[in-house]
């Protein structure tokens, strides 16, 4: 399968509007754009909303070597509130093992403000991307 077809399956990403920019091996790029629907009770853009399009980007990067790499650690700061607009958010390999990898997440929004700093640790498996398809059809 196709990794941008893959990554695009994200259920959540599509529920909240994420688009993948550009995923390449270790890196990956996706936006949003701020609306209502992503808005916490002070009208900002949600914690949760931001933390989810870090975590995509986050994914794509790491699973982008078509093997499956599964989310061990994450942690976020949040720098700066943001109410409207496109925020971007791109991830950059730090650590690539075997079976350990960190990422680097910085989000920014349209002025090129840091809107939220992200890390994560992942797992990588054995099985690749294409086997999680496979399993599906055999069910």
């Amino acid at each position: 399968m196709d990794l941008r077809e893959h990554f695009e399956n994200d259920r959540l990403a599509q529920a909240l509007g994420i688009e993948l920019i550009d995923v390449a091996p270790g890196r990956a790029r996706a936006r949003m754009k701020i609306e209502e629907r992503h808005y916490n009770s002070a009208r900002t853009a949600h914690g949760g909303a931001i933390f989810t399009l870090a975590d995509f980007v986050f994914t794509a990067a790491s699973n982008s070597y078509g093997t499956i790499a599964l989310s061990i650690n994450a942690s976020i700061s949040y720098v700066k509130a943001v109410r409207s607009g496109w925020i971007e958010a791109e991830a950059v390999e730090e650590s690539f093992g075997p079976r350990v990898g960190a990422y680097r997440v910085r989000i920014r929004d349209e002025a090129g403000d840091v809107v939220a700093i992200f890390q994560g640790q992942v797992y990588r498996k054995r099985d690749t991307i294409d086997s999680v398809y496979e399993t599906k059809s055999e069910e």
